[in-house]
């Protein structure tokens, strides 16, 4: 009996390894899950779809449209460009990435830039949700691709700081939110250093041209990229931001305190252009057609304040959807935490 009971105690010893051994292998870490998207490109380069661990009913998304995998950008990616940009969470096996790619020519000096935004979702070490938008602006891409990622938004927050997942995203919602309530009177969790890069270039903090004198946002009639995150909010003039929708928070790094989403930003036109500010100011600003903002932007979020904010954007047909959402949900300016759906 006694050597029975031995031989049954090895077994459950062995069995308890290879359970181990295998919920290590489907693990995916930090840098499992950025590696992946490095072997997606190199895929999307050699066009070769066969190179990745595809799940069988694996999901593609470009722009907001499904394709199958291999199409769109698949057939014109030549290259990986220098800009790399990630935001890993590695509870919900999904990575998000912003960064630099070359298009049309192998030959660099030939090739055409452009910015991309990547969703991965990695389950047992195979990709079953790819979602991306690509921005087809060489001059934007050309200044991405130059720029070095901004110190903070790679370092890590001390353990003892960290938010959680859920109040990073409140926190990072409460932007969409202010922007879009538009009143100078909403909560503005915007840090003395918060700064704001679109498509590469400063929108925020900008430097006031020689010769001129910088706008004063109590008496301004437009928004000024030369003020700061909080004095832009408080001007009460991005009226014309009419709906901040489909705000789907996709990926959350809560080691350097940054979460990342996918929105569309709309502008009516028409009558919408018209208002007046909280201080009795009349304003006429914003697109005249109807507009819609397709974008992935990400808050970097330390005690409570935004810091670092970083999108690229492109306009895309007015009321489009993600592809990721039912209309109405598309249609929504509520957030939508999918992290860990």
């Amino acid at each position: 009996m006694q050597l029975k009971s031995l031989c049954t105690l090895a077994a459950l010893v062995l069995s308890l390894h290879a359970s181990e051994a295998a919920l290590a292998a489907d693990t995916c870490d930090r840098a499992c899950l950025e590696g992946f998207v490095d072997r997606y490109f190199d895929a999307v380069i050699a066009n070769n779809p066969a190179a990745l661990p595809l799940a069988a009913d694996v999901r593609f998304t470009e722009d907001g449209q499904r394709l199958v995998i291999g199409d769109g950008l698949w057939n014109t990616m030549k290259a990986k460009g220098n800009y790399r940009l990630f935001v890993t969470d590695v509870p919900a096996g999904q990575v998000a990435f912003i960064g630099t790619i070359l298009e049309d020519h192998r030959d660099p000096a030939q090739s055409t830039p452009a910015l991309v935004a990547v969703r991965l979702k990695v389950e047992n070490q195979t990709i079953s949700q790819i979602e991306q938008i690509v921005v087809r602006n060489e001059n934007a891409a050309k200044n991405v691709d130059a720029m070095t990622v901004r110190p903070g938004l790679l370092a890590t927050v001390p353990q003892a700081e960290r938010m959680s997942r859920a109040e990073l995203i409140k926190v990072s919602n409460l932007y969409f939110s202010g922007m879009q309530q538009n009143d100078g009177r909403g909560e503005y969790p915007f840090a003395d250093d918060c700064d704001r890069l679109e498509n590469g270039g400063r929108s925020t903090n900008a430097p006031t041209p020689a010769g001129e004198k910088r706008p004063d946002p109590r008496t301004a009639t437009n928004y000024s990229g030369q003020w700061s995150c909080s004095e832009q909010f408080q001007s009460g003039l991005i009226h014309f931001v009419h709906r901040i929708r489909d705000r789907r928070f996709v990926a959350v790094d809560e080691e350097r305190g940054i979460a990342f989403s996918f929105a569309f930003f709309d502008h009516p036109g028409g009558e919408t252009r018209n208002f007046e500010t909280p201080d009795g100011r009349k304003v006429s600003a914003g697109p005249v057609q109807p507009w819609t903002w397709q974008l992935a932007e990400l808050f970097k979020v330390q005690d409570g304040k935004i810091h670092e904010i970083e999108a690229i954007l492109q306009r895309s047909p007015y009321g489009m959807n993600s592809g990721w959402s039912t209309w109405e949900e598309g249609m929504s300016d509520q957030l939508r935490d999918v992290t860990m759906e």
